[in-house]
């Protein structure tokens, strides 16, 4: 048999949590055909791997990536990563479904977190008239949520209300229809636009239609009531619609250990409702600055938000509202800035900034989001990374990254550094893992929790989604003061068959029918 690629003399990790083992790889097209012995067959092209590991591409379940992979057909900071597939519309808030009134807001709210800015809009309102525009137009693959907050503005609008039957109606005809089509679930943001108004009643009447479609409830947690309360009620929604749990970048936050966090997912959790996380393997977060504000300021949408700014009252609010922030302005930073004119402060401190400034804290952010339209990116200094490590190690753990992407910024390292810190240091220096179990819960594990066949895995049949490192250098060298760093230590990266990355350097792929696709998730489904 003549195959198109052949990975010979290396170590397979098939991403199925078995042992490593000598094995060539045969690639035909797009997939997987021959894990074994290959000495005797030829290739339009062989790559030696000797002493290297070959493994599934990594699958991001949770990221910002909305706005780049439309912007762009190749991250490289993802990629170099060896990650070949994102899951998009994260935190229950992007770009798709919209129509022509909540499009712009969404634009608006989303800059500092997805990029993506109002000449690039194309004029899409459905998820698949969005997806369409990634298919075969990028080199990783996407598979996607049904962003909640999307879903609830379309049927009511923005603001403080609660939905009435017409309207749920609305709502579960929509997430009905996208799990049908192939989404992998339905995404909540709690903390995030919208989504603060919806409560635990609604949630689980609008999430029960996932019982009947499967599919998971994934979730960036009500956070600002506190960390046990807000997994409490994700549990409870759960459990109420009987329906199966995720918990976006899960982590132990203030003076609660992570033990007492597993304590509670062990004890009470589990027992309760079908429960899996994830996490980077960071401990300090990112969001953004206007994730500050107080949620009124968003009732009439983002676009209106800035008039709001302005006023007496509402600045004398923020102002006293900064006393009861969960971290002092002195461990937050600015990442990124919208203009060039004040990209002079990313890196700096929140204090730093308003120490430069010259002003009380309240009115100096607020100017700063006035003069950057909302738009600015921050990284919270939560703590020592030692701290997220137990949750790494939990059997319902995965990769998520969270990444989010600027150029010439000062961003969480987590956008460059996520995988290979995942694959390196957290298995060799850290000793949180073996590389094989790594190796599942960044590939194999996701693909069966989120219903992407033929993803994840060695063997044949599978997509060739791979990814060839070296397990004794493979490492990250993004810093929190130098992030835009790429890793050492990966070789190649493969998306269906076809080399995308070599050594950090991009291939010349051209701009038409690339390998990634979209993927229409089976959530039900076991391989």
């Amino acid at each position: 048999m003549h195959y198109d690629l052949i990975l010979r003399g290396g170590d397979v990790i098939d991403g199925q949590r078995k042992p490593r083992f000598k094995a060539d790889v045969g690639v035909t097209g797009d997939r997987i055909t021959t894990v074994g012995d290959l000495t005797a067959t030829t290739a339009n092209k062989v790559i030696d791997v000797t002493s290297r590991c070959v493994a599934p591409g990594l699958i991001d379940v949770h990221n910002h990536s909305d706005g780049w992979m439309l912007k762009s057909p190749h991250q490289l900071h993802k990629t170099a990563q060896g990650i070949t597939t994102e899951v998009l519309m994260a935190d229950g808030i992007s770009y798709a479904p919209v129509d022509p009134h909540t499009a712009p807001e969404w634009i608006a709210y989303l800059r500092s977190l997805n990029g993506l800015r109002f000449d690039e809009y194309r004029g899409w309102e459905s998820l698949n008239d969005y997806l369409a525009l990634l298919d075969g137009r990028n080199v990783q693959h996407a598979a996607y949520h049904i962003p909640y907050a999307n879903v609830r503005t379309m049927a009511c609008g923005f603001g403080k209300r609660r939905i009435d039957d017409f309207q749920l109606r609305q709502m579960k005809y929509e997430i009905r229809k996208s799990m049908e089509e192939g989404a992998v679930g339905v995404s909540t943001g709690m903390d995030y636009l919208d989504q603060w108004y919806a409560t635990t009643d609604e949630l689980v009447a609008t999430l029960s239609v996932l019982k009947e479609t499967g599919g998971l409830y994934v979730t960036h947690m009500r956070y600002k009531t506190g960390l046990m309360a807000a997994m409490k009620e994700a549990v409870e929604i759960c459990r109420r619609a009987e329906i199966p749990l995720h918990i976006s970048h899960l982590k132990a936050l203030g003076d609660i250990p992570p033990e007492a966090v597993l304590e509670y997912l062990d004890q009470e959790a589990r027992k309760q409702v079908d429960l899996t996380f994830d996490v980077y393997p960071y401990q300090p977060g990112s969001t953004m600055l206007n994730s500050l504000l107080p949620y009124d300021v968003w009732d009439n949408g983002a676009t209106a938000a800035l008039g709001r700014l302005v006023q007496p009252e509402f600045r004398s609010r923020f102002a006293r509202s900064l006393a009861c922030q969960r971290l002092p302005l002195d461990r937050i930073c600015i990442a990124w800035t919208l203009s060039k004119e004040n990209a002079c402060h990313q890196g700096k401190t929140l204090a730093q900034y308003v120490a430069d400034v010259g002003k009380p804290a309240g009115e100096a952010l607020l100017d700063l989001l006035l003069e950057e339209r909302l738009s600015v990116l921050l990284v919270f200094l939560e703590g020592d990374d030692r701290k997220v490590y137990p949750m790494l190690q939990h059997e319902c753990c995965m990769l998520g990254s969270d990444a989010i992407y600027y150029p010439n910024a000062v961003v969480h390292p987590r956008a460059f550094g996520s995988g290979p810190r995942w694959l390196g240091p957290c298995v060799r220096e850290q000793k949180l893992f073996s590389l094989e179990d790594a190796v599942w819960k960044a590939s194999g594990f996701a693909a069966r929790r989120f219903g992407l066949p033929d993803r994840g895995v060695i063997q044949p049949g599978a997509l060739a989604d791979l990814m060839i490192f070296d397990p004794a250098t493979i490492c990250d060298t993004a810093t929190f003061a130098d992030p835009q760093q790429y890793p050492v230590g990966i070789d190649a990266v493969i998306t269906a068959g076809q080399i995308i990355v070599r050594n950090n350097i991009p291939e010349d792929l051209g701009s038409e029918n690339l390998p990634g696709r979209v993927i229409r998730a089976q959530p039900k489904a076991l391989f």
